[in-house]
């Protein structure tokens, strides 16, 4: 189902069927968020107040680093959608593990169809680059009891769409995770020699590992895809020593464990490089990166001046796929490029609140321990 079309987007969808690798050159990018930019200023009327009063109008700029970021926090305030609420086909909001659901932030996404165009490619490109159909095993509740999640359908749509058959889904709202089931599926998968792919919060696994009977060896080419970090509210593990976890655990490699960064707020999402990297024979430290249509910058936390390449900053994301709510957003989330083609990832600004699906996931589990208890 498309949006109608008095508020259709302003460009075409082939956008989204470009190979994972071959980047638009900045000319394009241009083109598309300038054309992007002016169809929000139109229709999206918060937005276009934030950035009038920015003195940032269509007829102001002439590139996109110059179009004005919206904080993440301002998802939480008003409606950023070009159009009507009640127009969006989906709802996704944060977890609100601070403030309560009050101050949630809302993402009104208008067209479904256009967050999946971005979300499948860039899926397959970095967790299944080397063209895998493994059994799909997901650490979080299905998109039918969790409706505004933006992970539980994500994950719901690329299981669908690559998962064998089998594939299946190991935890609910009301009970949590089913440890006894999924171990022994994992039994299973050993045994008969079934490639396996795991899906879940990073805090998921963690709960997953610590409660698992016995150790898995599972065959060459499983993975996992988790997301968020690995602060929970009581304790903090490192990346390095989950990584080495995931490898006695499930026999899991490094290489084969791509930790996703994704933002309710957007409809892209970047993946570890690292399997991409493998299998396509690249050489760089392990970095995020994302498809074609998005762009990154680092800023100064204070100016918001953009920095240069190696100096740690604010992370500004630029998304055409986010064409019917706001492009450019500002996040709370410190990064340095570290690639011409990606970037670290290096947490929480001082003073930012803790939020994400993670730790939401988090929260959930030990509600269900105690309710056991």
């Amino acid at each position: 189902m498309r949006a109608d079309s008095s508020h259709e987007h302003p460009f075409d969808d082939t956008l989204f069927e470009r190979p994972f690798d071959l980047p638009l050159d900045d000319a394009a990018f241009n083109n598309h968020a300038l054309r992007t930019f002016a169809f929000q200023f139109v229709h999206n009327a918060p937005y276009s107040k934030y950035c009038a009063r920015r003195g940032v109008t269509p007829d102001s700029i002439d590139h996109w680093t110059q179009i004005s970021a919206v904080p993440t926090a301002a998802f939480k305030e008003v409606a950023l959608i070009a159009g009507k609420p009640e127009d969006a086909q989906a709802v996704f909001r944060t977890s609100g593990t601070t403030q309560g659901a009050e101050k949630r932030g809302v993402h009104y996404v208008r067209d479904v169809a256009l967050y999946r165009a971005s979300l499948v490619p860039a899926f397959a490109a970095c967790v299944l680059p080397d063209d895998a159909r493994p059994l799909m095993l997901s650490l979080v509740p299905p998109a039918g009891t969790v409706p505004d999640s933006s992970l539980s359908h994500m994950i719901d749509v690329v299981m669908a769409q690559f998962g064998a058959d089998g594939s299946a889904g190991f935890a609910s709202v009301q009970d949590g995770l089913d440890v006894a089931a999924l171990s022994r599926v994992l039994a299973d998968a050993e045994r008969d020699d079934v490639t396996v792919c795991m899906l879940g919060t990073s805090l998921a696994f963690l709960h997953l590992l610590d409660s698992m009977p016995h150790r898995f060896t599972l065959p060459a080419g499983s993975r996992l895809m988790d997301t968020g970090g690995y602060k929970g509210r009581t304790r903090e593990v490192g990346v390095a020593e989950m990584h080495a976890r995931y490898l006695d655990a499930l026999a899991i490699p490094a290489t084969h464990c791509i930790n996703e960064y994704g933002m309710t707020e957007m409809c892209s999402q970047f993946y570890d490089s690292s399997l991409r990297d493998i299998v396509t024979g690249r050489v760089r430290e392990r970095c995020k990166i994302s498809p074609p249509w998005v762009r990154t910058r680092v800023v100064d936390p204070e100016t918001l001046e953009p920095l240069p390449d190696g100096t740690v900053g604010i992370l500004q994301h630029f998304d055409l796929a986010n064409a019917y709510s706001v492009m450019a957003i500002q996040t709370e989330d410190l990064g340095v490029i570290s690639d011409s083609s990606g970037f670290q990832l290096l947490g929480r600004a001082s003073g930012a609140a803790p939020r994400g699906c993670s730790i939401a996931m988090d929260i959930l589990l030990e509600a269900v321990a105690r309710r056991r208890s």
